[in-house]
């Protein structure tokens, strides 16, 4: 099967999981959302508020490492298989443009634009522009969907002049991948993309990459990358198989010529590949552009997948992904801010001493909840909560309380300073008091002997 038709299964399988992921829930959570609207990150079902965006490290170290390794190992496999950019320029270019409105004559020629000049391709491109249009209108809402919700998107929709932001974005992004796909084109991947930048940091001799045999195919640049071999007849047909039929040049998306060696502009779709294959088959050979490593081609040995650098890229995802199932496990169900007050505390009738915090109390979760606090702890019955009730707060709401803490208990002897006091406050949920519990640390100050006179 050519790699073209892979390339294609996998667009298929890539699209459904992007237009499906934000829909799919668990627990009433969504697998992955940003939502700045709620101020929450949902990961895998669990919910987190902003104060908990620790997370986000750890997904961006995942993200960024994640395809470091694919490309040490594959090349740019991501930009030939994954991207959105190569999806989307697929499906204009070659679903569109040329399978439904016939302005390219075929797949396998991409160097030749279509001709714009006659009346009737005119019409036909703004056809093309249309559907596209359309297309990029449902990508732009899918990408904005991992951070507004689809439920919430739909919805604000619905009164579009009360939400001018979001739909500024939505078109924003729309006409963006318009003007990318339809004009910037590939020169996205050779000139804006960072990508193609860091790859050559990233590649080593083990790389698997689409690369030219010239011990077969013979040399068709020079070592001043200047090209030597136009036709067949510039090449010894005994010695070399190349045919100099430049079908792995006519078909690369990018305008490069695989056989000039490793570019930067190259983003391993292997189109070159298939284009090789095909025409040496025909001739009963093996293609001349593999996609292989320089170990490989150059130097006579196999490929190594598992190497120095592969364990090293696994250990480095390995330890992110426990430190991402770490800090999940300590979600919090319920967040509890604790603020001394500016007065550090009061000397009342009868030696009693009060300190006054200031608490922040936030429900995280999808249901009502009411909340208790008291001190637990080595002070538990030494230092009583005075001014407090419960608070019921509502689905992700949070109310501000003040909070006294008193004691009658000689705590400190201390004659030159003030004391401070570690107290453990311990804040739970009446209806589900093991699990949504929260545990935080206030300094109480205690005054020195002589204030307490």
């Amino acid at each position: 099967m050519p790699y073209r038709i892979k390339r294609y299964y996998g667009y298929v399988l890539a699209t459904i999981f992007a237009l499906t992921l934000p829909f799919i829930k668990i627990g009433g959570n969504h697998i992955f959302l940003l939502s700045f609207d709620k101020k929450q990150l949902h990961l895998m079902g669990t919910a987190f508020d902003m104060q908990e965006l620790y997370m986000m490290p750890f997904l961006l170290m995942l993200l960024f490492i994640g395809i470091f390794a694919v490309t040490a190992v594959g090349g740019r496999a991501f930009c030939g298989w994954a991207c959105p950019q190569t999806i989307f320029r697929v499906v204009y270019r070659d679903l569109i443009e040329t399978k439904l409105l016939g302005l390219r004559k075929r797949i396998k020629n991409k160097q030749k634009e279509p001709d714009y000049s006659k009346p009737e391709n005119k019409v036909k491109r703004l056809i093309g522009i249309g559907i596209w249009t359309l297309l990029a209108l449902i990508a732009a809402a899918d990408f904005l969907w991992f951070f507004v919700p689809p439920e919430d998107f739909f919805n604000y929709l619905a009164n579009p002049l009360d939400h001018h932001i979001l739909i500024g974005f939505w078109l924003g992004v729309t006409g963006f991948l318009v003007y990318d796909i339809v004009f910037l084109k590939e020169d996205f991947c050779i000139y804006v993309c960072p990508y193609s930048r860091v790859q050559s940091v990233l590649y080593d001799e083990d790389t698997l990459q689409a690369i030219y045999t010239p011990k077969r195919g013979g040399e068709i640049y020079n070592e001043h990358h200047e090209k030597i071999v136009f036709k067949q007849k510039d090449l010894d047909k005994e010695q070399f198989d190349c045919t100099a039929c430049e079908s792995c040049v006519t078909v690369c998306p990018t305008h490069i010529d695989i056989r000039k060696g490793t570019q930067l502009e190259c983003i391993n779709c292997l189109e070159c590949v298939d284009a090789c294959t095909t025409v040496m088959g025909k001739l009963g050979k093996e293609s001349l552009v593999q996609w292989t490593s320089v170990n490989d081609i150059y130097n006579d040995k196999p490929t190594k997948i598992l190497r120095g650098k592969t364990y090293m890229y696994i250990v480095a995802i390995i330890a992110i992904l426990a430190g991402l199932i770490m800090m999940g496990g300590t979600k919090e169900y319920m967040l509890l801010n604790v603020n001394k007050t500016t007065q550090l505390y009061k000397v009342r009738d009868g030696g009693v001493v009060t300190n006054n915090f200031l608490l922040l109390f936030q429900n995280t979760e999808p249901k009502k909840h009411t909340y208790k606090l008291e001190v637990v702890g080595k002070y538990a019955g030494k230092i009583e909560i005075k001014r407090f009730k419960e608070v019921t707060l509502n689905p992700h709401k949070l109310a501000k309380k003040v909070v006294v803490l008193s004691t009658k208990e000689r705590l400190s002897n201390t004659s030159d300073k003030d004391t401070p006091i570690p107290v453990m406050l311990k804040a739970y949920a009446v209806d589900e008091p093991d699990r949504v519990v929260v545990f935080r640390k206030a300094i109480f100050m205690y005054p020195r002997a002589d204030k307490l006179k």
